[in-house]
């Protein structure tokens, strides 16, 4: 297989990795690009981008493979110059009805017929519920470790945050399912959009910290998983 690109530097490649950059595992809440899971990137005089994507085992989950394959498909589609989108899994058990099913466009449940009963739209929200709350640990702990109150957190609207990537991170996260995410929304949510309560402050906390530590355990997991199976 194709050793991975890296670092793209003609612009029409580095172009379409970019655009595979907006493309995220949906249980790892990480770019496929930052998890290895592109092989290979490439387009050719007339447009036509050609990406191979693999996983670390050949059984990864159907569906979150489904997500990647699509996203990726939809977001080299939409960059200027290309004409077409050319996405291929590799080496997984299924990879031979995800391809085919997101190239005609055909939907999750038309393409695994008698296996799936609905699309993936709620199982993408329920990980982006998990990777908002996640990410209120990461821009809640700094203030924490800075000696902030439950009181205080409670009251802490996000225009009061320092800038931060983890913030526009979180931010981010909470538009795609409709979360309050404006300068005024509260820097605590319960995953309903509720704000939380000086009360419930540390529990939630330790919710927030918990989940955060699962998905980033499982990213560890997933990458010596491909360096094992790839030697990368």
């Amino acid at each position: 297989m194709t050793a991975p690109t890296t670092a793209p530097t003609t612009a029409p490649v580095a172009a379409v990795w970019a655009a595979l950059g907006t493309v995220h595992d949906p249980e790892l809440d990480e770019p496929i690009t930052d998890l290895e899971f592109v092989s290979s990137c490439t387009v050719s005089d007339d447009g036509v981008a050609s990406v191979r994507l693999r996983l670390p085992t050949f059984f990864c989950a159907p569906n979150f493979a489904w997500l990647m394959v699509a996203d990726a498909h939809d977001a080299v589609a939409a960059v200027p110059g290309v004409t077409r989108a050319d996405i291929a899994l590799d080496e997984h058990f299924v990879s031979a009805t995800i391809n085919s099913g997101v190239a005609a466009r055909a939907g999750f449940v038309a393409s695994f017929a008698g296996e799936a009963q609905a699309e993936l739209d709620e199982l993408r929200a329920v990980f982006l519920r998990k990777a908002a709350l996640a990410g209120q640990d990461r821009v809640a702990r700094p203030l924490v470790d800075a000696g902030a109150t439950p009181e205080e957190l409670a009251d802490t609207r996000l225009a009061e945050v320092p800038p931060s990537p983890d913030l526009d991170r979180l931010r981010e996260r909470r538009a795609r399912v409709g979360l309050p995410h404006g300068p005024d929304a509260p820097l605590l949510l319960h995953p309903d959009g509720e704000p939380v309560t000086a009360a419930q402050v540390p529990l939630h906390l330790r919710r927030a910290r918990l989940t955060r530590v699962g998905i980033e355990a499982n990213g560890h997991t997933c990458r010596d998983l491909l360096a094992k199976r790839y030697g990368t």
